[in-house]
């Protein structure tokens, strides 16, 4: 597998205090089995769909918050940690986790943009990152939500390189960056009326489902709430939903799609 592009989202983690719970909820939903856990590396634990790894899952290390709460973490792709953490500051980012060595798997460092939404660098080594995208159970879109535009948006064009276009529509500030070819990564503006002050930036990930309605029953089933949806859209057929633990993402059939596309400039 060829290493992708700087800036390319390339993996997805998350911890649980409830381990077994999250498991079990992710498995329902999204159809996730689980490979054994890694102890050497904190009992890491590589989701898969069809055999394909998908995304991570991790319980707290010893000595940590008993409840942290739980929150994805997406990864860009970088052919340099180091080098990209310097970007992210001099970008007027925050890197919070060090540039780290991870065994043979590659390298990673946690960082926020300047309006407090975190992410992760990964370079890879033996681990590339999503063995499967775009497909059901799978990782297929994400947005960066803040309030703050005009500070997230020349920073990730400058810390990836990204190319930037607006879309046309008077009732939503929506962006998307692209490498030169297909779109990667959106930027929503957070409003005040749909957005407490409490919430900070963050983002949001998408998973491929092949029902966002059943996706979304299965999630409340299993003491997850529905935030958002289930919504038709030009893109698909998307919900958001917390997990049982406090883990927002968003569930999207990309084949059920109502509307035309709207224009990007």
């Amino acid at each position: 597998m060829a290493a992708s592009p700087e800036g390319t989202p390339v993996w997805a983690d998350a911890m649980f205090s409830d381990f077994e719970g999250a498991k079990t909820f992710y498995g329902d939903v999204l159809g996730w089995t689980f490979g054994e856990s890694s102890t050497e590396f904190g009992n890491y634990t590589q989701a898969y769909k069809n055999g394909k790894a998908v995304a991570a899952i991790v319980p707290p290390m010893p000595g940590q918050d008993a409840d942290p709460k739980s929150t994805w973490c997406l990864y860009f792709s970088s052919p340099d940690v180091a080098a990209t953490a310097e970007k992210i500051r001099d970008a007027g980012g925050t890197v919070v986790m060090e540039p780290m060595q991870v065994g043979d798997f590659g390298s990673m460092c946690i960082a926020q943009d300047p309006t407090g939404a975190t992410f992760g660098i990964w370079q890879p080594g033996e681990h590339k990152g999503f063995e499967l995208e775009g497909e059901s159970g799978s990782y297929v879109w994400a947005e960066v939500f803040t309030r703050e535009p005009a500070k997230a948006d020349p920073f990730y064009t400058t810390v990836f390189g990204y190319n930037s276009k607006k879309m046309q529509d008077p009732d939503m500030d929506y962006r998307v960056f692209d490498l030169g070819a297909d779109p990667v990564l959106g930027r929503m503006l957070m409003t005040a009326e749909d957005f407490p002050p409490e919430i900070p930036s963050y983002i949001q990930l998408y998973f491929a489902v092949d029902n966002c309605d059943k996706a979304v029953e299965a999630a409340e089933r299993l003491d997850g709430r529905k935030v958002f949806g289930p919504m038709d859209s030009p893109f698909g057929r998307f919900a958001v939903i917390l997990d049982p633990q406090g883990a927002a993402f968003a569930v999207i059939d990309v084949r059920t799609t109502v509307g035309e596309m709207p224009e990007m400039v």
